[in-house]
Order: C-alpha cells, then structure tokens, then sequence
C-alpha cells in the first residue's frame, strides 16, 4: 500500500463490507510487556482476546485476570476482560488461531550475537500459526508487533508462514506491520491515547480488518509500507536515544562552567518552533552556514578546556563530513565529467556562502579535475559577495582556490547548467528547479541532495541522497 493517512469513513470506503468483521477475535502470541497491555485494552474495546504463551504459569495469571507485570491498571482491566469473557490464555498455539481472526505477534527480538536482530522467536510463532492456517478455511491475518529490522516481516515471517501451511500471502492469510509505541508504566494511557497508530499492510483487506481495531482509539491511521512501519519504531527509539544522550552530555558542560543545565535545557524546550518540532527532521543535505558549523566547534572547543568527553556533539562535524562523501560518491559513480550545480549558498533564499557544504563538494569536484557549472539567483553579480568571499578565504582557506574560480563557474540560467552538464547536482529545494530537472536532456543524472519530488521519480538516470 502507498503511504497515506486514511479517516474511518475513507477505510470504510477502503474495502467491501465482506472484509469488514464486526468486533474481530485476536489471539495474541507473548504475553509480557506489549502482548498483556494490547490484550487488556483491546479487550476493553469488546474484542475476544486469547493470549499464548509458552510460560504455563503466565497464562495461569491471565487466564485468572491477574497481571503477570507492574503496570498501571493492567490487572484492574485483565480482571474485567475475564469476568466479561473477553479474555482467555493458552499454551495451544492451534486452538488459539483457529478461534480467532487476527493473531497479533509481540515475542522478543533480542540482540544476536553479530549485534542484528535474534528472529528465533519470531521465526517459531511463525511455524506454529502457519500449521494451524493449514487446517483453516477462513482468512487470517498474521500481524507482526515487535521490534524487527525492515524486510523481516515479508522476508522471514512470510516464508515460515507459506512454509508451514501450504498456502501463498494472499490466498487465506494476510500480513502486517503494526509497531507499538507504549512506554513501560504509562503503556494503557499510551493505548487509549496514542500519538500514532502505524499499519503497513499487504493488502486492503488486511488493512480494513485492522483498522477496525483501532479507530475507536484513533480516528487517524497511517497507511504506509510494511518497511517504513518496521523502521520507523528502530527510528523512534534511537532518537529519543539520542535525546537522553544529547541532554546529558549538555548537563556534563554546563556543570563544567558552574551552569544551571535544567535551566539551560528548561530555555531551550520553549522554542516549539525549531528545537522541539518537525524542522530539521527531513532528510537532506549536510549542514552548513554561519551558525551551526562554527557553533558546533565552540561547544567541543569547551569540552576540551575542561578534559570533557562529549562522544555525541563530538560526532557531528563527522558525521556532517560523512554526508558531503557520501553525495562526492554518487557524483563519482555517475562517471559524468562535467557537472553542474543548482543551488550552491548554504541553503535556499540567501547569498550566504560562509561554510556551504556545496562548497565543499564543488571543490572535491575540481580536486578530480571535473568541469564544474553552477547557478543560483541569489548570487547577484552587484551584489556584495566580496565580503563572503573574504570571509571564506580566511576561514576556510582550503576553500581559497574554489572560491577563486566561482566567478567563472557561474551561470545565468538552470538550464544553461543542464544543458552543459553530464550530471545535475540540486543542492536547494528553490522555485525552478523541479522544472529545470524535468527539461534537462535525458542522459543527464541527477543527484538530488534535497529531496524535489515528494514522490521519487521511477526515473534510472535519478539518485536521491538518502531515498
């Protein structure tokens, strides 16, 4: 399915009324964290639940509306489920899908020893409801919950599913991603009060069924690929991971300079607008400019003074230097001699060059003896560039030599620049340039650093930098 958010009335329209099942039966394969909290608030909701797991002494506890965990409200709604005969457990993996629609699969994923993803639990489950499929005539779909690297579920679950019951995705089951966002100790308010409800489905029907589940507690669903829900969950927890880390280190400096960092951070949490949003989040290109760069280098230069480690503010010039190799690559691998640039200040609607990162790639560039073109209109020949340029001749003196050239490297129009190139380098999301892509001569390769189209071109001579 393409990625899309979809309002009950729209999945209503999504699929006919014979994929629609009024208040599905789940069973749900591991009982612990995810499994016990989704099994008690979905029961909640009036749905026939049966847990299964292994642990005879966990389904005991389930089966006797009792938690197995410490969770806030988890035992008072188990305990309603079994007395309003919504909620049942077992060891029998076969009865379990054999009573039920939908099987929600939620076993751990541990760390193998390679430091990848251990499927041994997964790929078990997998077999054990593909045999129980074999002797079902009914439509089941297989719904994979736990934390999983993209691919896994159509390339390990569906294989061992396919496998074990003798039937094709498709014809008699389906399959979805379907990843949870509940946080330990507040996870039945997470249930009810979700952030986001994620489902990468293999086909409508799939997708309706499990809709269903729930809108009562989302009106706003996200449709998207099975790949993008499996990675999105690794991506959510490694960013607030990331915050955890950023904010200590932060805590570490501050401490250093007899700062108040709960104040420093209380300060930095109001502006909603840039560090607490969606901005910078969209993948593009390297940072550049008069502020981040020069800013970053203060804060390790701080560190330093103080013998501080700071690991992550130390990563970023790094990993920032990681992304201009990786675009220099894909210029390379085109193999195109002559190469042109569309957009090259450090970011659109400026003529600011003082530390752009195009800069820097342009120069890589005439390193490799390449013949290099470029247009952007906020380079005014009148206009004051002088002073930029001074600036980048003593700041980033290795940078002299390109600076040096730019006035002869620049063009008057985009197409100009496509047209004398073998590659097209856009380095800015600015009007005109989704235009000048689309006349360029056909065997000219672009390589978008900024992402123009918001559906990727099914174009071979198309290279986008991480898309």
């Amino acid at each position: 399915m393409n990625d899309m958010i979809l309002t009950h009335d729209l999945v209503t329209a999504l699929a006919p009324a014979s994929y629609r099942l009024d208040k599905a039966a789940i069973s749900v394969f591991g009982l612990g964290y995810v499994g016990a909290v989704s099994m008690a608030c979905i029961a909640s909701l009036g749905h026939r639940m049966v847990g299964v797991d292994p642990d005879a002494s966990k389904v005991a506890r389930i089966a006797a509306g009792q938690s197995p965990i410490v969770e806030e409200r988890l035992g008072e709604l188990l305990s309603q489920g079994v007395e309003n005969e919504l909620i049942d457990a077992t060891t029998d993996a076969r009865t379990a899908v054999l009573a039920t629609d939908i099987s929600f699969v939620s076993v751990g994923t541990p760390t193998a020893a390679d430091g990848g993803c251990d499927f041994r639990f997964v790929r078990q489950v997998a077999q054990e409801i593909g045999a129980a499929l074999a002797e079902k005539d009914d439509f089941h779909l297989v719904v994979l919950r736990c934390s999983v690297p993209p691919g896994t579920t159509l390339d390990v679950m569906v294989p061992e599913l396919e496998a074990a019951s003798g039937k094709r995705l498709g014809e008699g089951f389906g399959i979805a991603f379907n990843p949870e966002f509940l946080r330990e100790g507040t996870a039945v308010k997470d249930f009810f009060r979700p952030t986001k409800t994620v489902i990468g489905a293999s086909d409508d029907r799939s997708a309706a069924m499990l809709a269903d589940v729930y809108i009562p507690v989302d009106e706003n669903l996200h449709f998207v690929s099975i790949e993008t829900a499996e990675m999105v969950k690794y991506v959510d927890n490694t960013w607030h991971a990331n915050k955890v880390a950023f904010a200590n280190e932060i805590g570490r400096l501050c401490k250093a300079y007899d700062t108040d960092s709960h104040a420093v951070m209380d300060l930095f949490c109001q502006d909603r607008h840039l560090n607490l949003s969606s901005y910078y989040l969209k993948p593009g290109f390297a940072f550049g400019g008069s502020c981040l760069p020069k800013e970053v280098r203060a804060m390790q230069h701080l560190a330093q003074e103080k013998g501080l480690r700071l690991p992550l503010i130390d990563s970023l010039t790094e990993t920032n230097d990681a992304h201009i190799d990786s675009a220099l690559a894909m210029i390379e691998q085109t193999g195109a001699r002559r190469i042109g640039f569309l957009g090259i200040t450090f970011k659109p609607d400026t003529d600011d060059l003082r530390e752009s990162p195009t800069l820097e790639l342009v120069a890589a560039c005439l390193e490799r003896d390449l013949q290099v073109s470029v247009y952007d209109p906020n380079l005014h020949a009148d206009g004051d560039l002088e002073g930029h340029y001074a600036y980048m001749r003593h700041a980033r003196p290795h940078l002299r030599a390109v600076i040096d050239a730019l006035p002869g490297m620049v063009r008057s129009t985009a197409d100009q620049v496509s047209d004398e190139s073998e590659a097209l380098v856009v380095s800015h999301n600015a009007h005109g340039y989704a235009d000048a892509v689309a006349r360029r001569p056909a065997d000219v390769a672009v390589i978008d650093l900024v992402r123009l189209f918001k559906t990727v071109p099914q174009d071979p001579t198309y290279h986008g930098i991480g898309w």
